[in-house]
C-alpha cells in the first residue's frame, strides 16, 4: 500500500484529469499541493462531463476526502463558485468530504490586476500567463505580507493584514497611474465570505498524519507541468509555483517518507499554452491535426494550445529532476491517423549536439531537435484496454519511448474515458 504523487512531466495539459479520477477509485485521501486555479481538470464519468479547477478530483467520488494543501493560493470567491457549480451536478462537498489548509493563501482582485498590468505592458516579452493572480500571490507568500485562510477568523488581525498588503500594491498602482484600493471595501468582502471559507479550515499537516497512521492511501495531485516549474522550468516562462513531486511534501506538511511512488503523466505527444521555447513546435498541417484530433484547448482559458513531436530529450529530464517511477502516457490516439511518427531523441545548439534542455532560455529558443522516425500505425486505437491488441507499429513507439526515457510506462491512455485505459503497473500496489 502505497501514497502516490501525480505529476505532468511536460508543460502541463497532460491529460492529469483522467489519470487522477482513475487513481482516485482506490485513494483514500486526494491532496492539491501547489498551484492555483490556473489549472483545469476535465474528468468524464458517465457520461457527465466536470471542470475542476481547485477542487481535487477525489471530490467528484463518495467517500473520498478532498484537500487544498498549503502550497495552493486560492480565489476564495472562485473556489466558491467552483462548489456551487458541481454541487448543481448533485456531488456533494461538505465539511465531512473536503477540507483546506488554514496556512493557504489568498489571491485578492489586486493580484488579478497586477496580473493583467504586467502582461498588458510586457508586450513581446509577455510569459502568456493566466491572468488569474497566481504569480502577484505567490510574491506576496514569499514577501510575508500575504492574506493567508486563518487571516479570516478575526476582523482585527484582517484590518491589520491588508493595511500591510496594500501599502505594498497601492504604492505599485499609484506609480503606474492605477487607482488605489480602498482597504474598507475589501475587509468588508472578505468578512461577507469569511464564514464559508473557514468552515472547511483545518491544520491539514495534523490531519495527514492522522490518515497515515489509519493507514490510509493518500494521492497527492499535481498542476501544470513539470516544465513549468519555477526553478526547475523554462524560466522565466513558468508558473510561479514549484510543480515538481517533492514540493507535495513541502505543500501539504508532512515529510518526503510520505511519498511512496511518482507517477508521471505524459502525452504522446507535445504541448505547450501560452509563450516560450518548444523545440518541437509543429507549425504546418500535422501540428494542426494533433489539435484538432486532441482537442487542445484549454480547460480553464480555452486557449489553443501549440502542438509538436513527443520531445524525449525532455520527458527523460523531468523525471530524473521529479524522481518519477512511471509512466501513465495519455492520448496515444491522436496519432492514429499518421502516416509517420517523430520523436526528438537529441539537440542541436550552435552546431553542437546535446542531450538535455539547456537552463538559458536565449539557448532554448536556438535549439534545434534532432528526430528519430517511427512508421504510424494507420488504425484505431481508440477504447483499445489490452496492450496486446494495439498495432504492431503502436507497440513499437510504446516500447522506444519507454527505452529512451528510462522509465517504466505503466498505464496507457487510448481514449478520454477513464476505463480505455491499459493498465501495465498499479502505483498504488505495485
Amino acid at each position: 500500500m502505497k501514497n502516490v504523487v501525480v505529476v505532468g512531466s511536460q508543460w502541463g495539459d497532460e491529460g492529469k484529469g483522467k489519470i487522477v479520477d482513475w487513481l482516485s477509485e482506490q485513494a483514500d485521501v486526494v491532496i492539491r499541493f501547489q498551484g492555483g486555479h490556473n489549472a483545469g481538470h476535465t474528468l468524464v464519468i458517465e457520461g457527465v462531463t466536470y471542470k475542476l479547477r481547485l477542487l481535487p478530483s477525489g471530490i467528484v467520488r463518495k467517500d473520498k476526502i478532498s484537500i487544498i494543501g498549503n502550497g495552493v493560493v486560492i480565489d476564495p470567491w472562485s473556489l466558491l463558485e467552483e462548489i456551487e457549480e458541481i454541487k448543481k451536478k448533485k456531488i456533494e462537498v461538505d465539511t465531512n468530504n473536503f477540507m483546506i489548509s488554514e496556512s493557504a493563501n489568498l489571491i485578492l482582485p489586486f493580484h488579478k490586476e497586477m496580473d493583467e498590468i504586467r502582461e498588458d505592458a510586457a508586450g513581446k516579452g509577455k510569459i502568456g500567463t493566466t491572468r488569474r493572480g497566481i504569480g502577484p500571490a505567490y510574491e506576496d507568500k514569499v514577501g510575508r505580507r500575504s492574506i493567508r485562510v486563518m487571516d479570516l477568523r478575526s476582523e482585527s488581525n484582517l484590518d491589520h493584514r491588508l493595511e500591510n498588503v496594500l501599502l505594498h500594491h497601492n504604492a505599485i498602482r499609484k506609480g503606474l497611474g492605477k487607482t488605489i484600493y480602498k482597504k474598507e471595501h475589501l475587509k468588508k468582502e472578505l468578512l461577507k465570505i469569511a464564514p464559508k471559507i473557514l468552515k472547511f479550515s483545518q491544520p491539514v499537516w495534523l490531519k495527514i498524519d492522522e490518515f497515515k497512521k489509519q493507514k490510509k492511501k493518500i494521492l497527492f495531485e499535481g498542476a501544470q507541468g513539470v516544465l513549468l516549474d519555477v526553478d526547475h522550468g523554462t524560466y522565466p516562462f513558468v508558473t510561479s509555483s514549484n510543480t515538481v513531486a517533492s514540493s507535495a511534501a513541502t505543500g501539504t506538511g508532512c515529510g518526503p517518507d510520505s511519498i511512496n511512488y511518482v507517477l508521471g503523466i505524459t502525452k504522446a505527444y507535445t504541448t505547450r499554452v501560452g509563450e516560450g521555447p518548444f523545440p518541437t513546435e509543429l507549425k504546418d498541417d500535422v501540428g494542426e491535426l494533433l489539435g484538432s484530433r486532441g482537442k487542445e484547448f484549454g480547460t480553464v482559458t480555452s486557449r489553443k494550445r501549440r502542438c509538436g513531436w513527443f520531445d524525449a530529450v525532455l520527458v527523460r529530464q523531468t523525471i530524473k529532476i521529479s524522481g518519477i517511477n512511471g509512466i501513465a502516457l495519455t492520448k496515444l490516439d491522436v496519432l492514429d491517423e499518421l502516416d509517420e511518427i517523430k520523436m526528438c531523441v537529441e539537440y542541436e545548439l550552435d552546431g553542437k549536439k546535446i542531450k538535455y534542455l539547456p537552463a538559458a532560455v536565449e539557448d532554448q529558443l536556438k535549439i534545434k531537435p534532432i528526430y528519430k522516425t517511427f512508421p504510424g500505425w494507420k488504425q484505431s486505437t481508440s477504447g483499445s484496454k489490452n496492450i496486446e491488441a494495439l498495432p504492431e507499429n503502436a507497440k513499437k513507439y510504446i516500447y522506444a519511448v519507454e527505452d529512451f526515457i528510462g522509465a517504466k510506462i505503466s498505464s496507457i491512455s487510448t481514449s478520454p474515458e477513464r476505463d480505455d485505459t491499459i493498465l501495465l503497473e498499479d502505483p498504488f500496489n505495485d
